[in-house]
This record gives structure tokens, C-alpha cells and sequence, in this order.
């Protein structure tokens, strides 16, 4: 017990000596934290703002439905160079009929719904949008994905079976066409055809890969199929098809792949003329890309930190020249050599971690700025700034051993010498 009092009292006193150091030493102080500080802002911020992006970007795949499957004409694909484009440009594009033999045979799927996205010019009297995202869809697109009004309605029977000209529009195309005044009930025009605004989509942000809900517009797809041609080839039309709550993926992939070459009337020995695409393939291939993200983000920060590091020893090294008397007076008072090993490394390790909490510091400023004057939700988290104190303390750790270790090892006879 007395000697865990004694240790305890030797560590408070390396504290006040380390800081005793650190106050005096104003100019070394700050030189010292420089490279440290540049170093965390460098990584950390990296990292902020890339969680940021892949938050954003996760929440929009998830949006998308985990369990949901999209046949398709193309495979999804994320990076490399052997994508076989000239094979699948033959590919026939989904039809409604194909959505009806799936309804109609699918046991393992909870609803299906056919789905096609154009960019066309939407007016409303003078005022008008281009490239507003038309998205043409089948009356149970509403069970495969949520859809959040404000206001109004989603599609009744009649209006999708019928092809009546209805519409729901996003957030961005009610301020750009009506500015302010009440949508609900106007007419706007798509296609050149007046149709009648039933339903105003919830704000959501540009969360979906760029392509946000805000500037969407969705009609009933037995309107749209009036004014396009759904058999085009490059028309990126998909059957969206959501699994029941006990049926995997896998299952429903088997079995959309089963009736699809039945419809298909395609030979045993055939390949698919068709994809079955899942959420999953994004968020393996952004997995991919964030990793190198982070790598690249180590690389930045690493030279800076290495350049702090270097700046920490070298001050230190400086330190224990200047205090060899004190050192030396100290150990013919009976100073153990822990006690001004210790000295010295806690004087390394604040100085470090203090440069680090002034790069997070810098980097949390920065977050509002930037949250405050762009669409952007930049946060820095909780994981971060441990890793950044975290990073710092080591840093600060390996930099302050040679140091204090040489300190430590000093004769006193010698030591105490050096004030003559």
C-alpha cells in the first residue's frame, strides 16, 4: 500500500514537472504541436468528411430495400475493366409482361413492381424544369419501396390500370414550378400532357447517388407507355421484386431466375439475357473503395505525423540538454530513474495529444461551416476523435522514449557537473 502511495505521488509530480515545462517553453511548445496538429487535421478530417459521404450513401442503398432484387439488362458493376458491354447491350429490356408472369408464378416474392426512370422537361404555365426525373412505375411500386407524402395521395387502382394522367411530384419541382403557392390539384406538364398533381413527395436531400427524390416526378407507367416506347433498348426499365420476410436473397434470386428463362423460353445450355441485381453488390464495392479511401487518407497524414514526431523528439532531445543540472540534482535527491523517465514522457505525450485535440478542434469548426453553408451533414464522430487522440498519444509516446530513456540513464556525478 505505502509503495502504490509512493508511486502514485512520483506520477503526480512527472505531471506537474512535464507541465511545469510546457508552460515555460511557450515558443518550443507551439513549434512542437505544429506538426502534430497538421498531421491529425490531415487524417481525421479525411475521414470525416468520407464517413460523412459513405453515411449518406449507405442510408441511400438502404432506402432501396435490402431484400429487394432488380431484373434488369445490365449487372451492376463496380469498377474493373472486363465488363462485357457489347454482350449486354443485346439484351432485351424487362416488359410489363414479364411483371405479370412474375406476380403471377413468384411464390417467395412479397410484390413486384415494374419501374422506368427518364430525364424530360416538366412545366407549369411559365415556369418549367429540365431534366426533371421522370420515373414511370406500376401501382405496387408503393409496397416494393416506401413512399413518403407531405400531402395527398398515392395512385389509386383505376388510375394505374387506366393510365389516368396523375402525377406525384418532389420537393425541388414544387419550388421551381410553383414558388410557394399550393401544388395539390394543378395541372403540370410531361410529355407535352397536362397531367394533375395528386401527391407531394417528402424533402429528402441529394442522397441518392446524386439523383434525389426532390426532383421526381412519378406517373402511373400505363400514361408514360402512351409517349415511350418501353421495348426501347436503352430505356434502363427494371422489375423491382421484394422477398418475403423469411425468404433469403438467394432463394428469390433461384426462383426470379427459374421463371424469367421460362418466359424467356431460353434453351438449358443458354446464358441468362438478363440480370438479377441486388443492393448488396453497391455496398461491397463502396467497401472496396473506402478502404483505398482510407489507406490514402493514413499516406496524407502519415508525413505530417512522421514530421510532428521527428519535431517532438528533437524538442525533447533540446529539453533534456538544457535540464541535465535539474535531472542530476534530482537523482542525488533520490529520484528513481522511472521518475524522470516518466518526467520526460508525460511532457511528450500532452504535448502530442494537445496538438491532436487542436487539429480536432480545427476540424469541428470547419464541420458546422461547411454543414451550415452547403447541403452537406458533415459530423464529426465520437470513433474519430478517439482515433485522433488516440494516434496522438502514441505518437507522442514514441517520440518521448529515446529522450526520457537517455535522461533517465544519466550519472548524477555528471549530470550536476553541467551547470559549471
Amino acid at each position: 500500500m505505502r509503495k502504490s502511495l509512493i508511486f502514485v505521488r512520483l506520477l503526480r509530480e512527472s505531471y506537474l514537472f512535464a507541465i511545469n515545462a510546457i508552460i515555460v517553453n511557450k515558443v518550443r511548445t507551439f513549434l512542437s504541436l505544429l506538426g502534430i496538429t497538421i498531421g491529425i487535421f490531415a487524417i481525421i478530417s479525411v475521414f470525416t468528411v468520407f464517413d460523412s459521404i459513405e453515411r449518406t450513401l449507405r442510408d441511400s442503398i438502404n432506402t432501396l430495400g435490402s431484400n429487394v432484387l432488380f431484373v434488369q439488362k445490365w449487372p451492376w458493376a463496380f469498377g474493373g475493366s472486363d465488363y462485357p458491354w457489347w454482350k449486354y447491350m443485346k439484351r432485351p429490356e424487362p416488359t410489363m409482361a414479364e411483371l405479370n408472369e412474375i406476380q403471377r408464378r413468384s411464390q417467395a416474392s412479397e410484390a413486384s413492381s415494374y419501374m422506368v426512370g427518364l430525364n424530360r422537361s416538366v412545366k407549369f404555365n411559365a415556369a418549367s424544369v429540365d431534366n426533371a426525373s421522370v420515373v414511370a412505375v406500376s401501382h405496387d411500386y408503393s409496397d416494393v419501396t416506401p413512399i413518403d407524402l407531405t400531402e395527398g395521395r398515392y395512385f389509386t387502382v383505376e388510375e394505374s390500370a387506366g393510365g389516368r394522367p396523375v402525377a406525384i411530384i418532389g420537393s425541388d419541382i414544387v419550388k421551381n414550378l410553383f414558388a410557394g403557392a399550393n401544388p395539390m390539384g394543378q395541372r403540370i406538364k410531361v410529355f407535352g400532357q397536362k397531367v394533375e398533381v395528386i401527391g407531394l413527395l417528402k424533402k429528402e436531400g441529394n442522397t441518392n447517388f446524386g439523383n434525389s427524390n426532390d426532383n421526381q416526378v412519378l406517373l402511373p407507367v400505363n400514361f408514360a407507355r402512351n409517349f415511350i416506347d418501353l421495348k426501347r433498348d436503352n430505356l434502363g426499365a427494371a422489375i423491382m421484386v421484394r422477398a418475403k420476410p423469411q425468404v433469403s436473397n438467394e432463394e428469390l434470386r433461384d426462383e426470379l431466375t427459374g421463371v424469367m428463362r421460362s418466359v424467356r423460353k431460353l434453351k438449358p445450355s443458354a446464358e441468362d439475357d438478363f440480370a438479377i441485381n441486388e443492393t448488396s453488390v453497391i455496398s461491397q464495392g463502396f467497401d472496396s473503395l473506402f478502404k483505398i479511401v482510407s489507406i490514402v487518407g493514413w499516406i496524407i497524414g502519415g508525413f505530417s505525423l512522421l514530421v510532428g514526431g521527428f519535431g517532438i523528439a528533437n524538442i525533447m532531445f533540446v529539453s533534456v540538454k538544457e535540464r541535465t543540472a535539474q535531472i542530476g540534482i534530482q537523482k542525488a535527491m533520490g529520484a528513481k530513474n522511472y521518475f524522470i523517465l516518466l518526467q520526460f514522457l508525460f511532457e511528450a505525450v500532452f504535448l502530442s495529444i494537445f496538438g491532436g485535440l487542436l487539429g480536432l478542434a480545427i476540424i469541428f469548426v470547419l464541420t458546422l461551416a461547411v454543414s451550415a453553408a452547403f447541403d452537406m451533414n458533415l459530423i464529426l464522430t465520437a470513433g474519430n476523435i478517439m482515433l485522433g487522440v488516440g494516434v496522438s498519444g502514441i505518437i507522442g509516446l514514441m517520440s518521448g522514449f529515446l529522450p526520457a530513456w537517455s535522461a533517465s540513464r544519466l550519472d548524477p556525478v555528471e549530470a550536476m557537473r553541467s551547470t559549471f
